[in-house]
């Protein structure tokens, strides 16, 4: 398996506990900052070998590169049966090609996604590891048609569901313990939003970056935001120090921490790709701000697509009956399946292979 970043790790336990020592996982080290790489590599199944690099801080090219050449590196010292990605990172993408090179079966969990965006990195990436897998493992009925309307053939497809639900289901802390959670924050269930900011299109753009802080800030409930590295580094950047004093800023969360401040929180703010997966499974509401999303199972039901300016009317409207909406939301079954998928993936690997 190959991976780069703290959410393909998330996504992945579920199949490394599957495969257990008969796994081998290649870290590129994509994602550097040591705090949120160490939060979940604690938690996370061992495998029968770890093979550890740092390919990160660099440009997206050189990045690629590099990761490109370490995986090359591990499959000529220690060839594999498959090669097993998942999402659409430059690490999966560096996966998918030296899987290719070495003539090595190519396996993209968390397939078919398609946001139909081609300013978007991740589009890129998903699309042509798709176009090079040999086993495409789709989430959704709506990622099987993407792949099959881009003449994916039908026997390189599987509906597995989405690993998401399997690793949420463990990671997530008790009751007592989320309510502890809550109360280290000093919060209370209903009574706050969680906002998490990262991607490039909100925190590189200026504008929108400083939209989003007010945005957050004019919220009639308490903000609680985990702020990503990258986030953090613009806001100094662009000198928007002072707006983060509205917000209660924390760090990083561990996955068992942020997921019980996910689910006693009135509305979720995200522009995570996760985060959207999650909240189906949570039960909680989020308003996703981007432009565009590879998520649309969640529009309508779960969340809403605005953009930077929209975010305080969107909350503002789930926040007119949050006793309702936990009700109504409750009931809705997640589009991503149940936890069964890391078996429906390992019997697909193993009939591939």
């Amino acid at each position: 398996m190959v991976c780069g970043t703290r959410p393909e790790l998330i996504k992945l336990a579920p199949l490394l506990r599957h495969f257990g020592q008969d796994a081998a996982l290649v870290y590129t080290g994509q994602h550097y900052d040591r705090a949120m790489y160490s939060q979940i590599l604690d938690d996370l199944p061992q495998p029968g070998r770890f093979h550890e690099f740092a390919v990160g801080g660099v440009g997206r090219g050189a990045q690629l590169g590099r990761a490109v050449q370490v995986v090359d590196e591990v499959l000529a010292a220690h060839p594999a049966r498959a090669v097993i990605v998942q999402g659409d990172t430059t690490s999966a993408l560096a996966g998918a090609l030296a899987a290719n090179a070495n003539g090595v079966p190519l396996v993209h969990v968390e397939a078919g996604l398609r946001s139909h965006d081609r300013a978007m990195p991740e589009e890129h990436n998903r699309v042509m590891i798709d176009h090079v897998a040999d086993l495409c493992c789709v989430p959704t009925e709506l990622n099987r048609r993407n792949l099959l309307a881009e003449g994916v053939a039908v026997e390189r497809i599987a509906l597995t569901g989405n690993t998401v639900v399997e690793a949420l289901d463990s990671a997530l802390p008790d009751t007592d313990e989320q309510q502890a959670v809550l109360a280290r924050h000093g919060l209370a269930v209903d009574g706050y939003v969680v906002a998490t900011i990262h991607r490039p299109e909100n925190v590189d753009d200026h504008e929108n970056l400083e939209t989003v802080l007010r945005e957050l800030a004019t919220l009639p409930l308490p903000v609680v935001l985990p702020l990503h590295p990258r986030t953090a580094k613009r806001v100094r950047e662009f000198g928007l120090d002072g707006l983060l004093a509205a917000l209660r800023v924390v760090e990083p969360q561990a996955y068992p921490a942020f997921l019980a401040l996910a689910r006693g929180a009135a509305v979720v703010v995200s522009d995570s790709g996760g985060i959207q997966e999650e909240v189906s499974v949570l039960k909680r509401p989020v308003v996703v701000v981007r432009r565009s999303t590879e998520r649309p199972e969640i529009e309508g039901t779960f969340g809403t697509l605005v953009p930077p300016a929209g975010l305080r009317a969107e909350v503002l409207r789930w926040l007119d009956d949050v006793p309702g909406h936990r009700v109504r939301l409750a009931e809705i079954p997640s589009p991503y399946g149940d936890n069964s998928t890391s078996k429906l993936i390992a019997t697909a690997v193993e009939n591939l292979v």
